[in-house]
């Protein structure tokens, strides 16, 4: 990872932080920016392409929401067996799509019609909000770190559209920063995210600007509340098969 660009967005004095969004600055340095700021992302990214292989079915579609620059996508592709599946990466950031076109064709021998194909399965990256996507004939659903961006509102509606999308016996994977009811947890795990990303180089500004710039656009939700959530859409087990610090994934199956 030392020859990717490394993030320093924040570490200059700004002297007016705006709204974090997914622009042509963070999606050039996309890749070191959430390795150094998501415990376990890049775990996470990995054991996507197992969980892939164990569910998805051939003749289906599997959905990576909010795919940025087509990690989880790559992951997943990878591990895939099945030829007839179809990948549908969709990210509401022209930057990140721009990329993940561009990482995926470097990946395979090259773009076929609107999609990009290897030799087994094809992907379509699209740039949209993943709310005006219909989910149909899904094996597998990828939210990687991104409900969170969801309003919280919205997020139930959401969730509901995906589970209606799902085959019988398929899987959505919701991978999120989480909020803890108990003060003592909220505060040990936020002191151990503190702590990573001093680790990772980040320094006191970098840290305070980044945390004002999100702080109305990144929300976190508890476990529990997540459970209640997927439950209330249909799904019949969850099971929260990661943790690292306070970000987890969760996996529900229909």
């Amino acid at each position: 990872m030392s020859d990717k660009p490394r993030d320093k967005i924040y570490a200059s004095p700004q002297p007016m932080i705006v709204d974090f969004a997914f622009d042509e600055k963070v999606a050039g340095v996309f890749p070191d920016m959430i390795r150094r700021s998501v415990p376990g992302y890049e775990t996470v990214i990995s054991l996507l392409g197992l969980l892939a292989e164990r569910y998805a079915k051939p003749d289906s579609r599997i959905y990576d929401f909010g795919s940025s620059l087509g990690a989880a996508t790559l992951s997943m592709r990878q591990r895939i067996a099945h030829d007839s599946c179809r990948i549908i990466a969709v990210d509401n950031s022209t930057a990140m799509t721009e990329r993940c076109r561009q990482f995926l064709a470097q990946d395979d021998s090259g773009i076929k019609d609107s999609g990009i194909k290897d030799s087994g399965v094809e992907v379509d990256v699209i740039c949209a909000d993943i709310r005006d996507i219909k989910v149909e004939q899904a094996s597998l659903v990828v939210l990687n770190f991104t409900l969170q961006f969801i309003p919280q509102a919205e997020r139930q509606a959401l969730l509901d559209q995906i589970y209606a999308g799902l085959l019988p016996g398929g899987a959505l994977v919701l991978s999120e920063k989480l909020a803890f009811d108990n003060d003592n947890e909220q505060q040990f795990q936020s002191d151990m995210h503190l702590a990573f990303k001093k680790a990772n180089g980040y320094s006191e500004l970098e840290i305070s600007q980044k945390r004002t710039a999100l702080e109305k656009v990144l929300v976190p939700d508890s476990f529990e509340t997540h459970r209640e959530r997927l439950q209330q859409a249909g799904f019949k087990e969850v099971h929260q098969w990661f943790q690292c610090f306070n970000f987890a994934s969760l996996l529900a199956v229909k």
